[in-house]
């Protein structure tokens, strides 16, 4: 029995990836564009190892989310990645479902 080979065959190196989509692999995750609300927004996943020693609060539920945690970075398309947000997955896939809570002080007046 031949040992495991861990890289590639000879040919497949060239399959025609861009910069950008290789980048985004450097980062434990790949990229997308997805559509919501109007805009394009780009999409992507980063994975547990990528995330170490670092916190985020996830726009949707407004909760941490935990270093080492796999989550997902957004922003939108037009802006660029100043605009980046750090959303829990489950958070991503349901933001069409949840409704805008708006927190507010006891003491804030209700309008």
């Amino acid at each position: 029995m031949s040992p495991r080979r861990n890289r590639p065959p000879k040919g497949a190196g060239s399959s025609g990836e861009s910069a950008d989509e290789d980048r985004s692999g450097r980062y434990g995750g790949w990229q997308a564009t997805e559509s919501w609300q109007g805009e394009e927004w780009s999409v992507r996943h980063v994975a547990g190892a990528s995330a170490q020693g670092k916190t985020y609060r996830c726009p949707g539920c407004d909760q941490l989310i935990p270093s080492g945690v796999p989550h997902v970075v957004a922003w939108p398309e037009h802006s660029g990645v100043d605009e980046r947000r750090h959303w829990h997955k489950a958070c991503w896939n349901a933001k069409d479902r949840r409704t805008s809570r708006v927190q507010r002080s006891r003491n804030a007046p209700r309008f």
